[in-house]
């Protein structure tokens, strides 16, 4: 698979998110996908993906995912983004607040000989984002 390969299909997973289009998920990620940092209750393969960030858009509608940094080797990449969005729905069973917020992301990703994505190991500062919006302490 060539690195070309790999940042074309991360692209449309950020397009996917941005778009809304879910079932994306189903050519983009492989079934049995590994999630090395996942969040509670989170299950592997595109159901994953589609509940995490389905989550996410709905409380960040019009969420937008700006790469920062990629760099692919092989069947790896690895990426620095930032998300950003008005929190105008639930997350994290807390209420709306109206506001804007951005926040930064790493993520290795790893593809499959047929271009799916089959492996993730990631950071978020979702911390700064919930004190960004009020809904943790600093």
């Amino acid at each position: 698979m060539s690195q070309q390969t790999n940042i074309t299909a991360r692209t449309a997973v950020a397009e996917a998110v941005r778009d809304g289009r879910f079932d994306a998920f189903e050519q983009i990620v492989a079934p049995g996908s590994i999630d090395h940092d996942p969040g509670p209750g989170r299950m592997p393969g595109p159901d994953g993906y589609k509940a995490l960030l389905g989550a996410l858009r709905a409380a960040l509608p019009g969420l937008h995912v700006a790469v920062d940094h990629l760099m692919a080797a092989g069947e790896e990449l690895a990426f620095a983004y930032t998300s950003a969005g008005t929190h105008r729905g639930q997350l994290m069973a807390q209420p709306p607040t109206g506001k804007t917020v951005g926040y930064r992301d790493v993520q290795t990703s790893r593809f499959d000989s047929i271009d799916k994505f089959t492996e993730r190991w990631g950071s978020s500062d979702e911390g700064g984002m919930l004190r960004r919006l009020g809904l943790a302490e600093m």
